[in-house]
């Protein structure tokens, strides 16, 4: 008998440095990782975190560790109406102003994340 693994969602609001909720997510996937398969949707102001170029001097780069995220094979995706309100330009499903490997696809999206997901973390405020 195959065993499917089981899934972790989890949805992101807050904006990289305005909480810790990007790291804590980060720490989560990477431990889930070993058992599950993790997906991400930044929502909101969320979708700041992968923005290339960010060089945060006192914090750790939220965007790198969701970076490292995806190489691992998370599947993370923005909210194309966030992204767009707050000026990254989606060119099909990855922006010019994104880091590799996070793509802006559909809050649609969020609900198959959902749905297909054992558990659901929300970290936001």
């Amino acid at each position: 008998m195959i065993t499917q693994k089981r899934v972790i969602t989890i949805i992101l609001t807050d904006g990289p440095y305005i909480s810790e909720y990007a790291e804590i997510a980060c720490k989560i996937a990477r431990a889930a990782l070993k058992n599950c398969r993790v997906n991400i949707f930044l929502y909101l102001d969320a979708v700041h975190i992968p923005k290339a170029g960010q060089n945060p001097s006192s914090f750790a780069n939220a965007g790198r560790l969701i970076q490292e995220l995806a190489e691992s094979g998370v599947r993370i995706e923005a909210c194309p109406r966030c992204a767009t309100a707050r000026g990254y330009s989606p060119v099909g499903e990855t922006s010019k102003d994104y880091l590799p490997g996070i793509k802006i696809t559909s809050l649609y999206n969020l609900a198959e994340m959902i749905e297909e997901s054992d558990r659901v973390i929300s970290l936001s405020r």
